[in-house]
């Protein structure tokens, strides 16, 4: 039987669809502050926008914030990582 590491797994495969939009929002925060490992900016910004378009109004602030920090690139990729979880999700 073949190993896999978790890590190797994207997470948006892994998530339940009925996540909360606040368990996004929390993965944000995780992301953004090295809880999970290092800090990993365009996570972060995925989780936000993700938990954004879940209905977390708190989420918007904080992809704001992180956004300031971020290159267009980075903002870009983040979009599409959160594109890609919500039409999976």
């Amino acid at each position: 039987m073949a190993r896999m590491e978790m890590s190797a797994v994207p997470a948006s495969l892994v998530i339940p669809a009925q996540v909360s939009a606040e368990a996004y929002y929390e993965l944000g925060l995780m992301h953004a502050a090295g809880r999970s490992g290092p800090v990993d900016r365009v996570k972060a910004q995925t989780w936000f926008n993700v938990a954004f378009a879940r209905g977390c109004a708190r989420a918007a602030a904080a992809r704001q914030e992180l956004a300031a920090e971020m290159t267009r690139d980075e903002i870009a990729q983040a979009l599409r990582e959160a594109r890609a979880v919500l039409t999976r999700h």
